[in-house]
C-alpha cells in the first residue's frame, strides 16, 4: 500500500502542530515553512483534520490550530483515515463492510492474503499513537542542535 501526498505531509503537519502547539495555537505559516508544504495544501489537509475532530482552529492574531484531544489519544491511524480514508492494501469488496460482495468470493483464495495485510496495517497504525512521534521528534530535534 503507498500513502498518498495527503497522508504523508497531512501527518507531518498535524506532528508539527502537536509539537509546536503545547503553549500556543501553531500557524500554518510556520508549519509550512518547518515541514516545506504549501500553506494552500496544508489548509486543504487542515479541512479534513478539523472535520474528523483531531484539530481545531483558533481564531484571532495568535490564533492558528491545536490538537483536538491529548496526543496520547490519537493514533496514527485516525489521522491517516481522515487524510486518506480507509486503509486497505487493495479493493476488495471481501473486506469492506457493507460493500456488495464480490463475484467470486466464496472461491477467492487471496483474499485471505488481503484480509491479513489489511489486519495487520490497520493495527500497526492504530497502535501508533502521537505522543510518542512527538517524543521522537523532539529527541531529534535536541539531538540536530547538538
Amino acid at each position: 500500500m503507498k500513502l498518498s501526498t495527503k497522508g504523508r505531509y497531512g501527518l507531518r503537519a498535524f506532528i508539527d502542530i502537536a509539537v509546536h502547539s503545547e503553549e500556543e495555537p501553531v500557524s500554518l505559516a510556520s508549519v509550512a515553512v518547518r515541514q516545506n508544504i504549501s500553506i494552500s495544501y496544508l489548509e486543504q489537509l487542515m479541512t479534513k483534520l478539523r472535520k474528523a475532530g483531531l484539530i481545531e482552529s483558533v481564531r484571532g492574531a495568535n490564533g492558528g490550530y491545536i490538537l483536538a484531544k491529548k496526543a496520547g489519544n490519537i493514533s496514527v491511524g485516525e489521522v491517516l483515515r481522515a487524510l486518506e480514508g480507509e486503509l486497505m492494501p487493495v479493493e476488495c469488496a471481501a473486506l469492506e463492510e457493507g460493500a456488495e460482495h464480490c463475484a467470486v468470493e466464496s472461491c477467492c483464495s487471496t483474499k485471505i492474503v488481503w484480509k491479513k495485510i489489511n489486519d495487520s496495517l490497520n493495527e500497526t497504525v492504530n497502535n501508533i499513537f502521537i505522543d510518542e512521534l512527538v517524543k521522537e521528534s523532539k529527541k531529534g530535534q535536541k539531538e540536530g542542535a547538538l
